[in-house]
């Protein structure tokens, strides 16, 4: 598959006119009607998209090939951290909404438990051994403090996913620092959930944070990994049209001409 064609159905075009008259040279072709530029994306001569000059120096770097694989990647790891957002988000209005109608929950509670019950036992479970109806008890016992705090605590989680997904989204540098950070912080944790208990979705859990981790530190060479963020930014230089067409023209400058000695 190739990533810049798609990248360029997805996002458009992008050309850019140099002021250096030899590598504009190289980068337009004339047409019957407008000039048609090199996409900076996916080195076709097109018409459409968005047009910019100036130094070759100050031209946009435009990720390409791999990177939009790359970039596509994030961007479900990007969707993953919203879901996690919602679902503690809710979790943290739904313990802030405890805290204040108590009363009314728990009688509400004890008025469907014989039904509660009654379904427990027409699925064949023991309802003296349900967690869940454990887990509900425990709440009713929990001080209007620790439900405060453990609401703050959950909305404080919430608003970390959701910071993680937007610099994902995004592409932003900042944002893959703050998703390792983030992710690593709670990788201690999660490996003592699973020393206590081995569950699938603590699995998956610890494995997606897992990957993550190792997928952004070696990709974007994070925290001075593979040379570090200048490493990152003379891979893209090096990858881009306009570099590839300057190299080129400093080797025909360098090549000796035909018929003479040196």
């Amino acid at each position: 598959m190739d990533w810049s064609l798609f990248g360029c159905a997805r996002k458009g075009h992008i050309s850019y006119e140099p002021t250096e008259p030899e590598l504009r040279d190289r980068l337009m072709a004339p047409t019957a009607g407008p000039v048609a530029w090199r996409c900076l994306r996916c080195g076709a001569f097109v018409t459409d998209g968005h047009h910019s000059s100036g130094p070759a120096a100050d031209a946009p770097l435009i990720r390409r090939g791999k990177e939009l694989r790359s970039e596509l990647i994030l961007r479900v790891f990007a969707v993953e951290r919203f879901l996690r957002f919602l679902v503690f988000g809710a979790a943290a209005y739904g313990v802030w909404r405890f805290k204040y109608d108590e009363a009314g929950i728990q009688r509400a509670f004890n008025n469907d438990l014989p039904a509660i019950r009654a379904l427990y036992r027409d699925l064949g479970f023991d309802v003296n051994h349900s967690k869940l109806l454990g887990l509900i008890h425990d709440a009713f016992t929990l001080t209007p403090r620790t439900i405060t705090y453990l609401s703050i605590g959950l909305a404080c989680y919430a608003l970390i996913e959701l910071i993680e997904s937007v610099g994902l989204w995004l592409e932003k540098r900042w944002g893959e620092y703050f998703a390792v950070v983030a992710t690593s912080v709670f990788i201690p944790y999660e490996i003592y959930d699973l020393v206590t208990k081995v569950t699938w979705l603590r699995v998956a859990a610890f494995a997606i944070n897992l990957l993550l981790v190792a997928y952004l530190v070696w990709t974007r060479r994070l925290f001075g990994a593979r040379g570090g963020g200048k490493a990152y930014t003379a891979q893209l230089r090096g990858e881009s049209v306009i570099e590839v067409e300057q190299a080129a023209l400093a080797a025909t400058a360098g090549a000796p001409v035909e018929g003479t000695s040196g």
